[in-house]
């Protein structure tokens, strides 16, 4: 089980290595469940949207951004997929990335990244 980001498919700009290292871990999710797909091993991404958690509040608190999202919600969810055998678990806009298409992704990096 591996935790990514829906900053993997749709980057921010002021964070560039966080978000590669989340596009990283997809990739490496997506061969790695290919090479074990004869075997029992499953391999799950969960992909978060931003958690109302303590992690980088001030950081949203600066640019007054608020994340809505109970942590609570986000985990019945991420279990709810594993019980279901979902490989790739997205929630709210993490979601949404996670199933866009490319021209999607790339009106979605224009908005997140506006000066």
């Amino acid at each position: 089980m591996n935790v990514s980001s829906g900053l993997g498919f749709a980057p921010l700009a002021r964070v560039p290595i966080y978000c590669a290292t989340k596009a990283a871990l997809h990739s490496f999710c997506l061969t790695l469940r290919h090479q074990l797909q004869d075997t029992n091993i499953k391999v799950f991404e969960l992909i978060p949207p931003i958690v109302d958690t303590e992690l980088n509040s001030e950081g949203r608190k600066k640019i007054n951004f608020t994340a809505d999202i109970k942590p609570a919600d986000f985990a019945a969810a991420m279990v709810e997929g594993i019980k279901n055998d979902k490989f790739e678990i997205g929630y709210g806009t993490a979601e949404g990335m996670r199933m866009a298409s490319r021209e999607e992704l790339d009106k979605r990096f224009q908005m997140m990244n506006r000066r």
